[in-house]
């Protein structure tokens, strides 16, 4: 029998005082399983226990939001009695030590999200961040990541649509896997995590329990080091075929009145699964685990707890459907296993072998710690020293090739963006646009963070990634609707990495407010960090918007008419933390853009209205980049050209002032629209018409969209072919 000491408790991740208090709470020293699953439970990544505080201070509430956070994922209305569920979630350390399998797995996990709550998922996006190009690990972890998203998803008939992929040498040793997943369900047919009515069966269904993936949840809450790839064993292996098969049982028993409650064995498997319903139907839960469908033999009750093994489920029935249930499990050839009941004690009671193995409290497991660490502002940036003058063309071109700007064609076309047959606007853009199956209604998706901006000022940084979001959404007519988010950070421990977490929330929450642009899901990513080096502060946001009518949309592609470009909103000019600087120094550096939220919503409400009214025929929000380089993509993606009558200095042309849009009208709507922007008191200016073969600014400057194009696509096609 294992000692249980300290020096275990440590390993498994526990503090001194955690393990003390794990001994009051059983009034006695806990068992090896016990110590698993509180250890599992109280780590960072199930219990929230450094972020928990600052979540709760997140906007969470409107008239259209269903579910907020706490589920698995977020719920919001959109007519017709049908809802949106959607979240998104991290796979970093298992996609750095295995890329394929950690990736794969992400995308099969966010997806489990979605259907156990009624939904089908209807569209998939994801946000990378690898190291610097030039690292020797950074292409192999590319390229199974982006393997392990396509091979799982793909397999699964949903689409991918969106996305981002950036690279930072601050990456190198602790990438980022942020999957997101939405979904479509009645909205008067959610289903929740919640284990009520006494002796009412607990059921297991779907894949065998192995060994693969014991205490991912614990490795996913502690930093690397220079052993980590020692933690493969960690790693779970994912069957996409096998999940297929999953969705669609679910889904066909949550067409009748079976289901009480379900959860998806996710972080910490059928212990968070069993705890978290346990917790929410306010009861208790006896587990026999003789029942636990196992592909191993000699599995002891640690293992079976405590394994992460892919595309599973726990289920609360009604008594007396059992056999409905095995039926419908037995049709689509999925184990189906009555493995225990609810129960009114507030404990979780393991069985194994006829003995009782484990006998812990449900509340202190369900709720786990909570710490309010102490925190720090971090440091100012240093200003902006002056930059050199460069050619705009050149400039233009050096940006618009780069890692930081290119074309992701690489990436997307590796994945399969129009199965369903529903996806109106797909990778590359602003935002996807999915229509919703049988209907006119479609669903605008988006991603977003800059981390430089993040690094540099988390409360603007936090507060530009949820405008941009919104901004991106706005772009193609869509009323935004909520967001979730994946916060990505360093150690918590760290005040500095503490300060960034708390000031991106403000930041965020500010934004979220003065947007009517709630928070309804989420995940928080600490520990990200390898050998005392954290990642650039990443709190990415994942948006959904609502058309009425997919027909009534835009996208950032210039059509074939000679039409005025006309830019919506205005700005000083601003190259702090630019891509701009980025370039001519080597380094980011500066203060980021300020975000005026007032500016951005007044700016978004009348571009929405435009588009709507059918005076837009082409919409792009100024980002990363600047004014000429939106200009370049709209170029890019219409093949048209543009002859453009704007200053040519570089805070003109490359700063990255925010709430601004680019807007393609016809002369016919040109003076509606003036007159709109009069009565909203935005500021519009003409800065050029749509016309010829290059991209021409004040009659001097020219380049040719087929070399734009060729630019802006070269440079992932050239790394990708090096390996």
């Amino acid at each position: 029998m294992t000692a249980i000491t300290l020096e275990l408790a440590a390993e498994m991740g526990l503090a001194a005082d955690e393990f003390e208090r794990v001994h009051v709470l059983l009034g006695r020293p806990p068992n090896f399983t016990e110590l698993g699953v509180f250890s599992a439970m109280w780590s960072e990544h199930c219990s929230y226990k450094s972020s928990r505080r600052w979540l709760k201070t997140l906007p969470t509430e409107a008239p259209w939001v269903i579910c907020g956070p706490g589920e698995n994922a977020g719920v919001v209305d959109i007519g017709d009695e049908q809802a949106l569920v959607f979240k998104m979630e991290s796979h970093n350390h298992p996609s750095y030590i295995e890329p394929y399998q950690g990736a794969a797995t992400g995308v099969g996990g966010i997806l489990r999200d979605i259907f156990t709550m009624g939904a089908r998922p209807f569209a998939s996006l994801n946000c990378l961040r690898f190291g610097d190009p030039k690292h020797p690990k950074t292409q192999y972890l590319l390229e199974g990541v982006v393997a392990g998203i396509g091979g799982y998803g793909n397999c699964m008939g949903v689409p991918t649509v969106a996305g981002e992929c950036t690279f930072d040498a601050r990456y190198n040793g602790n990438i980022l896997v942020n999957a997101m997943t939405i979904g479509v369900a009645d909205s008067n047919r959610i289903f929740y995590a919640r284990a009520r009515g006494v002796d009412s069966p607990v059921v297991y269904v779907g894949s065998k329990t192995g060994r693969d993936g014991i205490h991912g949840a614990t490795m996913a809450s502690t930093s690397f080091d220079a052993g980590s790839d020692e933690k493969r064993p960690t790693v779970q292996v994912g069957d996409p075929f096998t999940e297929k098969l999953l969705l669609e049982a679910c889904l066909e028993l949550m067409s009748s009145d079976a289901i009480t409650g379900i959860q998806d064995m996710g972080a910490a498997g059928l212990t968070s699964s069993a705890v978290e319903m346990a917790a929410k139907g306010e009861g208790g839960i006896e587990l026999d685990l003789d029942q636990v469908p196992r592909r191993e033999a000699g599995m002891s009750p640690y293992e079976l707890m405590l394994s992460e093994s892919q595309e599973r489920m726990l289920m609360v029935l009604r008594p007396g459907t059992e056999a409905q249930a095995r039926r419908v499990f037995d049709k689509w050839e999925l184990d189906f296993a009555v493995i225990g009941h609810v129960t009114d004690t507030g404990r979780m009671v393991l069985k194994n072998q006829g003995n009782i193995v484990a006998d812990m409290p449900i509340k202190p497991l369900a709720e786990g710690l909570s710490y309010d660490r102490p925190w720090s502002d971090p440091p100012t940036p240093a200003t902006l020293p002056p930059l050199p003058k460069v050619a705009p063309m050149e400039a233009l071109c050096s940006l618009i090739a780069s890692p930081d700007l290119c074309s992701r064609k690489w990436i997307w076309e590796q994945y399969d963006h129009t199965v369903m047959a529903d996806t109106v606007l797909g990778p590359g853009g602003d935002a996807a646009v999915v229509r919703i199956h049988g209907t006119n209604k479609a669903v605008a998706v988006s991603t977003d963070c800059t981390p430089r901006y993040c690094e540099a000022d988390p409360a603007k940084g936090g507060a530009q990634a949820v405008a941009e979001c919104w901004r991106n959404l706005t772009s193609v007519g869509a009323r935004p609707l909520a967001i979730t988010d994946c916060l990505n950070f360093g150690n918590p421990e760290k005040p500095t990495v503490m300060g960034q977490f708390v000031r991106a929330i403000e930041g965020m929450s500010e934004a979220c407010r003065a947007l009517n642009f709630p928070v309804v899901s989420g995940n928080v990513s600490f520990y990200n960090e390898t050998e005392e080096s954290n990642i650039p502060p990443t709190p990415q946001i994942g948006g959904v918007g609502l058309l009425d009518d997919w027909r009534h949309g835009t996208n950032l592609a210039l059509g074939p008419q000679c039409e005025q470009i006309l830019l919506i909103g205005d700005g000083s000019g601003h190259l702090g933390q630019s891509l701009y600087a980025r370039y001519l120094l080597g380094k980011d550096a500066g203060v980021p853009p300020p975000v005026d939220l007032k500016f951005e919503r007044r700016n978004g409400d009348l571009v929405r209205r435009l588009i709507k009214a059918g005076f837009v025929t082409a919409c792009h929000d100024i980002s990363d980049g600047g004014l000429l380089v939106a200009i370049a993509e709209m170029c890019i993606a219409g093949r048209r050209g543009v002859n453009l009558d704007i200053d040519d200095n570089p805070s003109e042309l490359f700063g990255e002032d925010q709430g601004r849009y680019l807007i393609s009208t016809t002369s016919d709507a040109l003076n509606q629209v003036l007159d709109q922007s009069h009565v909203a008191d935005v500021p519009v200016r003409s800065i050029g018409e749509v016309g010829g073969h290059t991209l021409t600014l004040n009659s001097a400057n020219a380049i040719s969209i087929s070399e734009l194009i060729n630019m802006h696509g070269r440079w992932f096609s050239s790394y990708a072919a090096t390996g």
